[in-house]
Formats: structure tokens, C-alpha cells, sequence
């Protein structure tokens, strides 16, 4: 494919899956392979509605150099394993969406597939988890592509879907989303019980972005009336260890002084933002880490990530992300 066109595509993706709820805020990549040597890749920290064809960064398979105004994204590794372990392969989109999400934790018995759904996938695999951007992650991506499979479920993280082209990805990323919600466990959901409207109010006259993820998971969850521990990397990046539990609304004031969200049971997440983006990702993130801890819960696994690991993305996430998330 032509460059100018496979910037072009790799830029509507993101709006494209921002649509489709697969992706949020900077979270995921995509890239298009221009020859055999090349692809084209999102850049690193931009949102993709603001993105343009202008942003999109030329990334050398041969020696891993780059070229563009931006750098590339810090998951590049990934792709390029992709386009060189599998041929055929044209683009890959890599998403954090949330039931492929919940399932990449429970492993491959957990998710229920006919073999006509595992050809559509292009075949499936789990890769073992690794910091984001790393090495570790890249190799471990490229041990579950060892096996020929399109779609690999990353644990603790989020799926790399690939495809010969563009439509071919994103239709197995949808698919794959379809089939890991029907496979998910625990989501029957839960009832509000509070006075939202009070609540928030007190919240926004010290916060004015606090905002309340009242989902049916998020109250399912809040019933249980237990902390949320980090089981996702994205969570850890963005909230921390665990999003500790209130007992009742001026505990919850009193909490969100040192955390950016906080449980109660009857009300689901209050959270706090730096501004009206950072409340809706966290409000995104809190339904995401529900929906995958009560998973796991049904499923009778326990899942954590470590104290180091979620310490090292918290500490990444504050001293460079959270910095530079408009570009």
C-alpha cells in the first residue's frame, strides 16, 4: 500500500474504533505495513480524535528507526513482531477493549469458541504478561504468534488483533469483542442506592470534574462492598494499587482527598479529574476494571498484578503521560 494511504487509514482508525467503544482516550495502537520493509503506526500520547494523517510515524522493520514529528508509539515492538512473524498480515490494531480485556485474565478455557469463530479470529492465543512497551511484552506476544494465531489476548493488559488489511482487523477485534462478552461471567449487574445528585454536588464544590460511574457493573461490584485491586495495567497507570472502599458518602469525600477514585455500595465509582476527559476515562476505566474483577470472581480466579509492576506505571504515568495526553 501507498503511504499516503496507509497514513491516511491509520488515522481513521481511531476514530473509527472510538466510535465502536473498543478504544478511549490515547489507549491502543494501530499500523499499516507499506512494504516489507515498513509500516506506518500511531504516534505515542495523542488522542485520536485530534489525530491526522500528518501524525502518523514511518517505522524501519530493518533497523527500528523512525521518521515523523512525532515518536512512535512505545508498542511499536509488538507490531513489528506481527508483520514479521505472519505473513500476509497488512494491519494490526491493538485495543484495550473490555470484555476481550476480562478474558485475556482467565485464560483460554474461560473463553467459549466454535471452530468457525476461531477460524474468523484467524486463531487464537494468550500471551503472557509483560510492563507495556517492553521487550518482555514484545516476546511474549511474539510466543503466542508462534502459533500462526491473528488474535492474541495480552493478560493484564489488552488484544492485538491482525489482519491482510484494515477491514479484516477491525472486524475480528468487533467479533472477538462479541464473543468474549457472551463468554464473560458474574455480570448481572447491580441497583443504584443513594442520593447521587447530593453527593456529587459536594463533590464538584471542592472538584469540579468528580463524576460518578453508577454502571450496573460498577454498583454489582460496589455491593460487594470490598476494595478493587489493580488488575489491569491500564488502572494501575491511572488510579494505582486499588480503588479503596467507603463505608459511607463522607467517607467517600474524605477518601477522594488521596485517591482519584473511590467505591460505595448503592452509588458504583466516585471519581475526580483533572478535567471533563480525565473524569470520563476514569469513569471508562472503573466500568472496565468491574466488569473484569467480577469476571474473574465468577470464574474463581484470583488475578493481581504486582506491587512493583503497578508501582512502576503509576510513577511512569505521572511523571510523562499524564503530561503530555493532548499531544
Amino acid at each position: 500500500m501507498d503511504e499516503t494511504t496507509a497514513r491516511a487509514q491509520v488515522a481513521e482508525t481511531g476514530r473509527l474504533l472510538l466510535e465502536k467503544r473498543l478504544v478511549a482516550r490515547t489507549w491502543g495502537n494501530f499500523s499499516c505495513q507499506t512494504d516489507e520493509t515498513h509500516f506506518c503506526i500511531t504516534p505515542s500520547g495523542l488522542g485520536y480524535e485530534a489525530m491526522t494523517a500528518e501524525d502518523i510515524v514511518r517505522y524501519d522493520l530493518r533497523d527500528g528507526s523512525w521518521q515523523g514529528t512525532r515518536k512512535p508509539s512505545s508498542e511499536k515492538g509488538i507490531h513489528a513482531a506481527a508483520y514479521a512473524l505472519l505473513p500476509n498480515v497488512g494491519f494490526v490494531v491493538h485495543t484495550h477493549q473490555i470484555y476481550a480485556t476480562a478474558l485475556g485474565l482467565t485464560g483460554e478455557e474461560s473463553l467459549r469458541l466454535s471452530e468457525s469463530e476461531r477460524r474468523a479470529l484467524g486463531g487464537i492465543a494468550w500471551a503472557k504478561y509483560g510492563l507495556p512497551g517492553t521487550k518482555t511484552l514484545k516476546k511474549h506476544v511474539a510466543d503466542a504468534m508462534a502459533s500462526g494465531a491473528r488474535t492474541v489476548l495480552m493478560v493484564n493488559h489488552g488484544a492485538l488483533v491482525c489482519g491482510r488489511d484494515r477491514k479484516e482487523a477491525i472486524d475480528r477485534a468487533l467479533l472477538l469483542e462479541d464473543l468474549c462478552r457472551r463468554s464473560c461471567l458474574g455480570q448481572e449487574g447491580g441497583a443504584p442506592n443513594g442520593d447521587v445528585k447530593t453527593l456529587l454536588e459536594r463533590a464538584r464544590a471542592k472538584w469540579p470534574h468528580a463524576a460518578v460511574c453508577g454502571t450496573p457493573e460498577a454498583l454489582a461490584y460496589a455491593a460487594l462492598r470490598t476494595p478493587l485491586h489493580a488488575q489491569l495495567d491500564d488502572m494501575a497507570q491511572m488510579i494505582g494499587a486499588a480503588v479503596p472502599r467507603a463505608v459511607d458518602e463522607f467517607d467517600a469525600l474524605r477518601l477522594l482527598e488521596r485517591h482519584n477514585a473511590v467505591l460505595l455500595d448503592g452509588l458504583g465509582f466516585l471519581v475526580r479529574g483533572d478535567d471533563a476527559g480525565d473524569a470520563e476515562a476514569l469513569c471508562l476505566l472503573t466500568h472496565k476494571a468491574a466488569v473484569a474483577a467480577l469476571h474473574c470472581r465468577a470464574a474463581g480466579k484470583r488475578v493481581r498484578l504486582s506491587p512493583a509492576d503497578t508501582a512502576l506505571m503509576r510513577a511512569f504515568y505521572l511523571k510523562k503521560y499524564s503530561k503530555r495526553k493532548d499531544g
